[in-house]
């Protein structure tokens, strides 16, 4: 806001004249009642010049336009706050009151707060963006994609010179440096940044073979985060296939693109934080999950010995039943041992080193009896195949001689012949033929070219001089 003129500055007039001289003192004194009782609150419009940093924290500035400057301090318990948006010759609005110094006779801004120049027009446009978003459901957290627990590949858009992408690879390189990175560098400020990264977001996203995609950069003053609250990027991180998070700034900076994305992450190293759990941490969950698997085992395997036990419960004395059969497998043994002996020699080295292997956790029980199934199905399997074989042979041979019977060699054999005439027809009426047509007679072995010459038919019998006279 505009502060009081001159005229209304000085309308207290100060003594002089017939009253006396003033001291230099009393009159500096007068003047910064004045100045600082109309001037508590003001706001000035101006550019940075001049700006240091005192050894106390103390930043000490001009603000200058076309026709005038003033001195400006911002003492360091305030500059604290607003420090970056203090950069030389940058256009800001600077809040605070006016002081006059009397040892120098200067007066001087006293700044409490700093904004920069047309922000408020800018806060205006992202509020009225944010609003017409949600609308939309784009901030929607049941859209929210999960990310997923440990992602392979991650794609990054970001400046690659910049300071954000040097935390995340850090962070993320101490706590999963088996992580792959793919980074697509793009500007991250200025105008046409935006189009820059959803531009290589469509492209990443697009490969397939990215689990997450970021969006990152680091903290700066509105006008810098500024590309990151556009609509067109907005809307390409809602249509990324791959989850996305949005590190953009520091945890006090907000973007439209954080609302858009599936996580927001408060800075670049957080992002890497949220992608890779720290090894002590896998370490620790692999360690618990294996001792939940052995506790597992331990009670599959104390059940199954249960089971055994009941079922031994169950068996009657065997020993009848191999009473019968000792002296007939006693014969067999002694066979089965000879053929088999070279083999087991062969073997056993092999063997020995897979029971060392397997003797933790092998079902021998289970094993055993599934083994004497398999040798039961296959005899069984053996003589059903032996039983189809010999009825096909049997069917085949009865096929083989009914097919034999019917098969016209065998009538031509007897003697018989194949009769064609000149056609290839086979001629099976004799009334169908003229005395001079010629036919073909297939034997059992070979064939004869004939000619008619007499037909006979049980009701006439024609021979050629019939047929060449009149009727």
């Amino acid at each position: 806001m505009a502060g009081p003129t001159h005229r209304d500055l000085f309308a207290p007039r100060p003594r002089g004249g017939d009253e006396g001289p003033l001291t230099v003192s009393a009159l500096t004194h007068s003047l910064k009642g004045l100045i600082e009782g109309r001037f508590a609150q003001v706001q000035v419009v101006g550019e940075v010049s001049g700006l240091r940093r005192a050894a106390s924290g103390h930043l000490y500035f001009t603000l200058k336009d076309a026709g005038a400057q003033l001195s400006a301090v911002a003492w360091r318990s305030q500059a604290q706050r607003f420090s970056q948006h203090l950069r030389e010759g940058e256009e800001i609005v600077a809040t605070g009151g006016l002081d006059l110094y009397p040892p120098r006779g200067q007066y001087q801004l006293i700044v409490r707060q700093v904004a920069p120049q047309g922000e408020g027009a800018l806060r205006a446009a992202y509020q009225a963006l944010k609003a017409k978003l949600h609308a939309e459901g784009l901030f929607d957290p049941a859209r929210k994609r999960p990310l997923p627990w440990l992602p392979r590949k991650v794609g990054v858009v970001t400046s690659p010179s910049g300071a954000a992408i040097r935390d995340f690879l850090d962070v993320l390189g101490r706590r999963n440096p088996a992580v792959e990175v793919l980074i697509a560098p793009a500007r991250v400020q200025g105008a046409g940044a935006a189009r820059e990264i959803a531009a290589q977001l469509r492209r990443l996203d697009a490969r397939g073979d990215c689990d997450v995609l970021v969006v990152t950069r680091g903290g700066g003053s509105l006008q810098d985060l500024w590309e990151f609250n556009d609509e067109g990027l907005a809307r390409a991180i809602a249509a990324c296939q791959a989850p996305v998070i949005s590190a953009v700034g520091h945890e006090v900076d907000e973007s439209i693109s954080d609302y858009v994305a599936d996580l927001r992450a408060a800075t670049p190293s957080v992002a890497a934080e949220q992608l890779a759990p720290e090894r002590a941490a896998l370490a620790q969950a692999l360690r618990e999950r294996e001792a939940r698997l052995r506790q597992g085992l331990r009670h599959g395997l104390a059940r199954r010995q249960l089971r055994l036990e009941r079922l031994w419960g169950q068996l009657r004395d065997p020993r009848r039943l191999l009473a019968g059969h000792r002296l007939r497998l006693e014969g067999l043994e002694q066979r089965a041992t000879a053929a088999t002996r070279a083999r087991l020699r062969a073997g056993a080295t092999e063997l020995t080193q897979l029971e060392r292997r397997l003797q933790p956790r092998h079902p021998r029980a289970e094993l055993r009896a599934l083994a004497a199934r398999l040798s039961q199905l296959e005899a069984r399997l053996a003589a059903q195949v032996q039983r189809h074989l010999a009825t096909a042979r049997r069917d085949h041979a009865r096929f083989a001689g009914a097919l034999d019977a019917l098969s016209p060699l065998k009538v031509l054999q007897r003697g018989y012949g194949l009769v064609r005439d000149e056609a290839g027809r086979v001629v099976r009426d004799a009334s169908a033929l003229r005395p001079g047509d010629a036919l073909q007679v297939d034997l059992a072995r070979g064939r004869v070219d004939a000619e008619v010459r007499t037909i006979y038919t049980p009701e006439r019998e024609v021979s050629d001089a019939e047929e060449e006279s009149p009727a």
